[in-house]
């Protein structure tokens, strides 16, 4: 792993439906520079081309195609300046083929252990209250439970902390979040 990781790029993660993406579209709202989940934007593409690398298709391949698109991500926010907000990260992947039973090749381990975030990461815990199936987002609540506790296991494993964000409204908690990595490194106007 390397010894210093990026102080500047934090991942939010958790179960679907637990607020990620809205908590997120307001961090953006306030001036953080914020990076799209792979998983929704791999599935958006696929769906675009007839391609069937999505979770109901070919696991493994959707995979491969969210571990690309994490790594072109990881490396544009190392190039860019200030504070990146991360809709999950590259353990999200290797969480994500645990719960599907799949075995994770080399090639992700290898990039867990180099494409690496900040050491707190921050996790949207299952919210039933909130939770909705879409088009995209297929999971049973039991699943999305699932997923959450395997994601915070994921994380730990890897050497991140975990902070579990309030269950509140989306205000409240990007306050939360906003104090947490301090509302000073936001993303330079301009």
């Amino acid at each position: 792993m390397s010894d210093h990781p990026p102080p500047n790029l934090l991942v939010l993660t958790g179960g679907p439906g637990s607020g990620k993406t809205t908590l997120l579209a307001e961090m953006a709202r306030r001036g953080f520079a914020v990076s799209q989940e792979a998983g929704r934007g791999v599935i958006r593409q696929q769906q675009a081309i007839g391609g069937d690398a999505v979770p109901w298709a070919d696991r493994s391949r959707y995979a491969e195609l969210m571990l690309s698109w994490e790594l072109r991500s990881h490396g544009q926010a190392l190039a860019a300046p200030g504070l990146w907000l991360f809709d999950r990260g590259v353990p999200d992947i290797v969480g994500y083929l645990r719960l599907s039973g799949l075995p994770v090749p080399a090639p992700l381990m290898r990039a867990v252990a180099t494409v690496r975030y900040h050491p707190t990461v921050f996790v949207t815990p299952h919210w039933p209250e909130i939770y909705v199936r879409d088009a995209e987002r297929r999971q049973s609540p039991e699943e999305a439970e699932a997923t959450c506790r395997m994601m915070i296991a994921t994380y730990r494993e890897f050497g991140y902390r975990t902070v579990v964000l309030p269950q509140a409204g989306v205000e409240a908690r990007a306050d939360f979040l906003a104090a947490h990595v301090g509302a000073a490194r936001t993303r330079p106007a301009g």
